[in-house]
């Protein structure tokens, strides 16, 4: 095995590290995501559980504009159910369903954290390969230069 080929060999775990270490990147910043939504569920679950009927609030109306409303009945909560569908809740359904949402959620992160796991196992996996094909360029070269020495 020629010193060039334990070279690209090195280049190509290097590559590979390199590659994983996109990916994993990648899932931890859905994983950031993903917690962003939880909050995002957590202040609509405590602003639910907290406002009362007559409350003034201020409603996103697009364009980070708002403009003030009153709640006429905290027992209708429109609530997403996902793929484009919404229902009406009374508050404590309403909570119940961002709770299921909440769960799901912590579903998907745990995936994620798994996945994750799985990447850098495989990374270590990989800087141990990279570390033995260093360890035998180094012999090598240590070989070389001791037979060009025996030779001399």
């Amino acid at each position: 095995m020629s010193l060039g080929g334990g070279g690209g060999q090195m280049q190509q775990l290097q590559e590979q590290m390199q590659a994983l270490e996109q990916e994993k990147q990648a899932i931890q910043a859905e994983v950031q995501n993903l917690r962003g939504e939880q909050g995002e569920i957590d202040e609509a679950i405590e602003a639910i559980e907290t406002l009362e009927t007559g409350s003034t609030v201020q409603v996103p109306v697009g364009g980070d504009a708002y403009v003030r409303a009153e709640i006429q009945d905290i027992d209708e909560v429109i609530v997403t159910l996902g793929g484009g569908y919404a229902a009406e809740r009374d508050s404590d359904g309403a909570i119940d369903s961002l709770e299921d949402k909440q769960d799901a959620l912590d579903d998907r992160i745990e995936e994620l954290q798994g996945e994750i796991e799985k990447v850098e196992s495989e990374t270590a996996n990989l800087e141990a390969k990279a570390q033995q094909a260093q360890q035998q360029q180094m012999q090598q070269m240590q070989q070389q230069m001791q037979q060009q020495q025996d030779d001399e």
